[in-house]
């Protein structure tokens, strides 16, 4: 139910690819191989978040203490570089992740992929849009690569139409709670 006084989000998942034995067979790779085929996805992925920082001027910053809020951290950049749209901070943390581990059944015989969790290196690329305000997109660096996507919807319904976007709420992403 839908109350007033709540922070709404508006959270997109979507998996990039649909990682299962399927997908794996029908390029021919062996789903003990899985993750030889899944480490350089993850490099790629580290050496693009390393080229769009180096493009924007900025470093990622490594939480690892689960203490510090992601969103204190933006609000001192914030503080700092100022409002205006572009790419705010990237903050890179180890997280748990969704994943899949080989698996080979003996009462079938029949060998796939079965769901697992473990942990990954995640960025967030904390951003300003000019219509949606201050975002971030969460990247896992694992299979099955699970993107979230977070804008505060109160940003763009509180302003006066014609205003700066990137007016500052309360609180960094109108959070209520800690969210990340």
């Amino acid at each position: 139910m839908l109350r007033p006084d709540c922070h709404y989000r508006d959270v997109a998942w979507r998996l990039l690819c649909g990682w299962n034995d399927q997908f794996l067979y029908s390029r021919k790779i062996r789903v003990f191989d899985y993750a030889r085929f899944a480490e350089p996805l993850r490099d790629r992925i580290r050496a693009r978040a390393q080229e769009v920082c180096a493009e924007a001027g900025i470093e990622i910053e490594h939480i690892n203490k689960p203490h510090i809020r992601k969103e204190g951290v933006v609000a001192k950049v914030l503080s700092r570089r100022g409002d205006h749209a572009g790419l705010v901070h990237v903050i890179s943390a180890m997280e748990a992740c969704h994943s899949y581990k080989p698996w080979h059944d003996k009462a079938s015989g029949r060998t796939f992929l079965k769901p697992d969790s473990g942990k990954c290196l995640h960025y967030y690329f904390c951003f300003i849009d000019e219509k949606l305000g201050l975002c971030y997109l969460r990247v896992p660096t694992w299979c099955p690569f699970r993107l979230q996507f977070y804008c505060n919807g109160h940003l763009r319904l509180n302003r006066p139409s014609g205003s700066n976007i990137a007016q500052k709420p309360s609180r960094p992403f109108g959070f209520r709670s800690r969210v990340f």
